[in-house]
């Protein structure tokens, strides 16, 4: 259920550890164990649940527990970019990094910033993320191995690496196979999954990536999708001076997934191909011009999804 954020009046920041918990009551900072009890017991029993709103950064999977057990006692919740508030802290004067006072500083960052609340995950949701995450990691993982099988050379030891990279592999089709079922049985996204799809150069990884990291698509305007994503040119200017524009930041695997799947558009989409090759033509650098297309079938597939609307080549 998500509630009408105008009535959370309090917000509760978190800094999350594997171990422990710091929790910014108003001017209060306690410790509470990441654990389930403690949780329950040193947390959410001391707020008011109907007006409270617990912020936290995302950690990589130790604040799962606390989302989880927030979401089963009704509080809202947001999860927010770890970036972002330490940029926050930069921009109010608050240098100094310590557990209590990242606590302090993210609950600040949740009343002055006020993010949505985060609605709660189906089961299916989660292992679609979960899967989607490990997959992540493999390729990272295949990469890492990639490179120090070419810089060693001791064959044993390349030997090792190359079995490594085999087990690697073979977990990646796995998975590969797990989002594939995963993907069929998602009925409740089921018409996105079929606009996706009708896309050429999108495919099952862009799909269930997209599903997993980027459930906005289709909901915002193509401006905030591309800066979501990380692929929108920001303005550089002051004064009499016009900078040149830039992309950066957004959610970096989403981007990575984007841009493999940009790369087989711009062969196989008439949409896309037309699109880079005029750039091309008119001398755009083939960096700034993929960037470009990435963000042009980033804006097809949001509008199709807006729509409804399945993809027709023109």
């Amino acid at each position: 259920m998500k509630k009408d954020q105008s009535l959370l009046s309090c917000v509760v920041g978190v800094d999350v550890s594997k171990a422990k918990l710091d929790v910014s009551f108003d001017n209060e900072v306690a410790v509470v164990s990441n654990t389930r009890k403690a949780i329950v017991d040193e947390l959410i029993a001391r707020i008011d649940c109907e007006s409270t709103m617990v912020v936290m950064e995302a950690t990589g999977g130790y604040e799962e527990q606390l989302v989880t057990l927030l979401h089963e006692h009704n509080v809202a919740l947001a999860v927010v970019n770890p970036r972002r508030v330490r940029d926050f802290a930069k921009g109010i004067g608050r240098d100094a990094k310590t557990d209590p006072i990242d606590a302090g500083v993210i609950a600040f960052y949740g009343k002055v910033v006020q993010p949505a609340p985060q609605l709660a995950k189906s089961d299916h949701e989660k292992k679609l993320n979960g899967l989607v995450e490990r997959r992540r990691q493999l390729l990272d993982l295949i990469d890492q191995e990639n490179n120090r099988l070419q810089q060693t050379s001791d064959q044993e030891i390349k030997d090792f690496i190359r079995k490594s990279l085999e087990s690697l592999k073979k977990q990646l089709k796995s998975i590969d196979g797990r989002l594939s079922e995963c993907v069929k049985q998602d009925q409740h996204n089921q018409r996105k999954i079929e606009i996706m799809n009708s896309v050429k150069g999108v495919g099952l990884v862009t799909i269930s990536t997209f599903l997993a990291k980027l459930p906005e698509l289709g909901e915002l305007n193509r401006a905030k999708i591309a800066k979501l994503v990380g692929v929108a040119p920001i303005n550089n200017d002051t004064g009499q001076r016009s900078g040149k524009r830039q992309t950066f930041g957004g959610r970096s695997y989403v981007r990575r997934v984007l841009y493999m799947a940009t790369l087989v558009a711009t062969r196989f989409n008439p949409q896309i191909k037309s699109f880079y090759q005029r750039l091309l033509a008119k001398g755009k650098e083939k960096k700034v011009a993929l960037v470009a297309a990435m963000r042009k079938l980033l804006t097809i597939l949001n509008t199709l999804i807006k729509k409804d609307e399945l993809w027709q080549a023109t």
